[in-house]
């Protein structure tokens, strides 16, 4: 009977990585996804991927979050063509204008997952405490993603202090609205998710 128990045990316990690892697949995949519905401006082009990267940390929580988003990196710089910008696939693309927008994502994700839990985002406080949480998200791809930009236009003997209007301000408003709607679903729905993991 014990050990029966055990063994009930040992494959829930699977049971729930596959759970853990399959979420994480689809989080990674939707944000390759958002990668292809885009709006191509230069040098920094307008996708759903902040969305869907913000809504991975409100729906895993702050390691699951960025674990997604790492799978998502690592799937780009193995050659899958996730990423926004050309050639779409290699760790060239890491090296371009819009690499550090891609190491942010984890960042994001984490501290949106973060943020969430210490406001009470998963026990009933809501909106608010997701908003918030998307915010300080959207702030990390800001400033990973500028940062590099800033270097970038530096290295290409550009004014670095163009990383705050060719990076950031064309971008506001349209992704104050993705946070808005990742907050909006999280409470809906995903917030579900880092429930069942903790």
């Amino acid at each position: 009977m014990l050990e029966a128990q055990g063994m009930m045990t040992e494959f829930d316990i699977t049971e729930s990585r596959v759970r853990v690892f399959c979420l994480c697949v689809c989080f990674a995949a939707l944000t390759g996804l958002g990668a292809w519905l885009r709006i191509p401006i230069l040098p920094v082009p307008v996708t759903l991927q902040v969305f869907f990267v913000l809504l991975s940390g409100l729906a895993l929580g702050p390691r699951l979050g960025a674990a997604s988003q790492l799978l998502y990196i690592s799937a780009g710089l193995c050659g899958l063509p996730v990423f926004a910008a050309f050639p779409h696939a290699g760790p060239a693309v890491l090296l371009g204008p819009t690499g550090g927008y891609l190491l942010g994502f984890p960042v994001a994700a984490g501290i949106t997952g973060w943020v969430g839990e210490r406001l009470g985002g998963r026990n009933g406080n809501g909106i608010w405490a997701c908003i918030v949480a998307c915010g300080g998200g959207l702030l990390a791809i800001y400033a990973v993603g500028a940062g590099w930009l800033a270097v970038w236009l530096q290295m290409h003997d550009k004014s670095a202090l163009q990383a705050f209007s060719l990076g950031i301000k064309p971008f506001i408003l349209v992704d104050s609205l993705k946070a808005l709607a990742a907050a909006g679903i999280g409470v809906a729905t995903g917030l579900r998710f880092s429930r069942m993991f903790r």
